[in-house]
């Protein structure tokens, strides 16, 4: 096991992380902007190094600011969390030629996993099912783009290889938007990601947003942890994540899983990883893989009683995993609700001095934050300030622990989205479960009529 792992990330995973550490008994570094000098972490950190001024270029996507701190501080590995450099495969190329272990995939599966064209091709050769589409690339002739669209069916999605976060996608449903949303994306593309490759996908109209948590480590051993439901979002960002997903026969859900841990192993995949799909109709499309811990991992580890992160450094020292598929149990039912500073429903960013915290409490409950009392949100990063997550036996009783730990939150100072939380929760189409990617986005706009 490594003496010491310094933490590449802030916020609430950064405080989540270094909670692993101290189970495990290794030291933690924090390293942290200038903005971020008052957080949690870094008042409970054993060391921690300011990498630069709030500005998240000059910080915490600074790879030499990072590697430069691992150094002073004699750190033996270097952990991404989510977010930031964590799925950036240069970055755990520089860690590793550093001489430093990358707590993640190795960085020739961060690349062929994040460009989605190469991770789609990945998948349809390890028999994981893919939204029909184009084969690759889109080609650069027209009557070739419109041939591929035909064959596929309207409506179609162009989608950024390189994208990701929502970003770099369009919905075209006719032949004569066709050629003008492929480039207008590919320009974006460009821009956003310098990567202007882009590709085409039949638009399903009303899928579910479902994903499979996998654990592998390097002696060729792979897990999957069940399934979580993420289909509650809003401009493609995740508001609510639930496991196990309702309504989906297990068997199903096996079947994916299994294929989903084959194709770790096909890929010499290590560390964790999330593959995304679109479920409708009874059917399973892959869309991507994530290759780090996601935000949403402690409802996994609330239905299975595994800890993903510390698993994560175990795997990454070298260490087998400690339990095998036949020993994963799906126990309950947990929900998780993002709470951010923003308002409610029209969803501005609300920074800020936080003048009282109290967070809930009672069986079931955990609080993912580094907020408190007097901390100051600044305005430079991600509006997420922290998470509820509740455990229960059926989804019912989740439910209503859930409501029970969104009316004892207090947050007070600054706008969050808890009261949208409130409402979410005794919604009967959402406590009927099931509902799909769309149907958050058509609640808000009802709400506003």
């Amino acid at each position: 096991m490594f003496k010491k792992i310094l933490i590449a990330n802030r916020g609430e995973i950064a405080l989540r992380i270094q909670r692993a550490c101290r189970e495990l008994g290794v030291q933690a570094v924090v390293v942290y902007s200038e903005a971020d000098r008052d957080a949690k972490y870094v008042k409970l950190a054993e060391e921690a190094v300011c990498i630069g001024p709030a500005p998240s270029a000059q910080s915490y996507l600074s790879m030499p600011a990072i590697i430069s701190a691992a150094e002073v501080t004699d750190a033996e590995a270097i952990h991404p969390g989510y977010g930031f450099l964590s799925e950036n495969a240069d970055f755990a190329e520089r860690v590793e030629k550093s001489g430093f272990q990358f707590i993640g995939p190795t960085p020739e599966s961060i690349r062929i996993m994040g460009d989605k064209v190469s991770a789609k091709q990945a998948m349809i050769k390890a028999g994981v099912p893919c939204v029909p589409g184009s084969e690759g690339e889109l080609p650069e002739d027209p009557t070739q783009i419109r041939r591929i669209a035909k064959s596929v069916g309207y409506p179609v999605i162009i989608k950024a290889a390189g994208g990701g976060g929502g970003r770099g996608m369009r919905v075209v449903h006719t032949e004569a938007a066709l050629i003008h949303a492929v480039q207008t994306t590919k320009a974006e593309a460009g821009a956003a990601f310098g990567n202007p490759a882009v590709y085409m996908e039949k638009f399903l109209q009303n899928p579910r947003h479902i994903e499979i948590q996998v654990l592998a480590d390097q002696h060729r051993n792979v897990v999957y942890l069940g399934e979580r439901d993420c289909s509650m979002q809003r401009r493609h960002q995740k508001v609510i994540e639930e496991a196990p997903a309702p309504h989906i026969p297990r068997k199903l859900i096996e079947k994916i899983g299994e294929r989903c841990a084959a194709a770790c192993k096909r890929i010499g995949y290590r560390g964790a990883g999330t593959f995304e799909f679109l479920y409708e109709n009874g059917e399973f499309y892959f869309i991507e893989m994530n290759t780090r811990v996601q935000v949403e991992h402690p409802v996994t580890e609330f239905i299975t009683g595994v800890d993903i992160v510390k698993t994560q450094i175990m795997v990454a020292a070298g260490e087998k995993l400690p339990f095998s598929q036949r020993q994963v149990q799906i126990r309950g039912h947990a929900i998780e609700c993002r709470v951010n500073a923003e308002d409610p429903f029209k969803f501005t960013p609300s920074p800020g001095r936080i003048t009282m915290w109290h967070a809930p409490g009672g069986p079931g409950v955990r609080v993912d934050s580094h907020a408190y009392t007097n901390y100051y949100v600044p305005p430079n990063y991600d509006s997420m300030i922290g998470k509820i997550i509740v455990h229960g036996d059926t989804r019912d009783q989740a439910l209503a622990r859930m409501r029970t730990a969104l009316g004892e939150m207090v947050v007070e100072g600054i706008s969050t989205n808890i009261p949208l939380h409130r409402e979410l929760m005794v919604d009967a189409k959402f406590m009927e479960g099931g509902t799909n990617i769309h149907y958050l986005e058509q609640w808000l706009a009802a709400r506003k009529r």
